[in-house]
């Protein structure tokens, strides 16, 4: 079972790296530049979990693996043909579905990670370890970018991944490791689309007029 849940955390590297790579090539970013961004956002939600559960050196660095994929996708999407294929919409809907599945995998595999130290663990801790999780790389990869983090400005997003969360952390101990992922992973990406498409957010605080 630890098999499928590497395989899911590589497919999340993926997807993250391809986020922060896309990300990084707009801002017109050198090589060095794209590598950083694209691992940051694949690996900085799942080092923030190790360190928050006191899992120290985090996974990351103990398995290269994570980084190695990570640094190879970045580096493949600066080179020029990847961003012919992605402008416009196409652009637009990468980013979207790789971010969405990145968020979905990693907001379970923070939950995972704290359930399996501590099966007894609180569910407020599962809910807060997955979202840190999910959210982590994206918010990393914004900041570096020189943008507000997409979590407090954008359609929903952490609001998802606490949903996913949930029901991630709920199924668990009910209906096994599988099913919490497939069942979780599936409502993250769900309201992650529909918030896109529908153009969901939560209410904004409304600056008052300077007279």
């Amino acid at each position: 079972m630890d098999t499928f849940l590497f395989i899911v955390e590589l497919l999340g590297t993926v997807a993250f790296a391809i986020s922060g790579a896309i990300t990084a090539v707009e801002k017109g970013m050198d090589l060095f530049g794209v590598a950083v961004l694209g691992i940051t956002t694949a690996t900085g939600g799942g080092i923030l979990r190790d360190l928050i559960l006191g899992s120290t050196p985090p996974v990351a660095f103990r398995d290269p693996v994570y980084l190695l994929v990570a640094a190879g996708v970045s580096l493949l999407f600066f080179l020029p043909w990847p961003r012919r294929r992605l402008r416009g919409r196409h652009y637009e809907r990468a980013l979207l579905f790789s971010d969405a599945v990145g968020l979905a995998v990693f907001t379970v595999a923070g939950v995972c990670g704290a359930y399996r130290q501590d099966p007894q663990r609180s569910f407020v801790l599962l809910l807060f370890v997955g979202c840190v999780t999910g959210v982590g790389g994206g918010a990393l990869r914004d900041i570096f970018a020189g943008d507000t983090p997409y979590i407090f400005v954008k359609n929903i997003y952490a609001v998802a991944s606490l949903a996913g969360g949930a029901l991630c952390a709920l199924l668990l101990p009910r209906a096994g490791k599988v099913a919490a992922i497939a069942a979780g992973m599936a409502a993250v990406i769900l309201l992650r689309l529909l918030a896109a498409h529908f153009d969901w957010n939560l209410p904004v605080a409304q600056t008052p007029a300077r007279r």
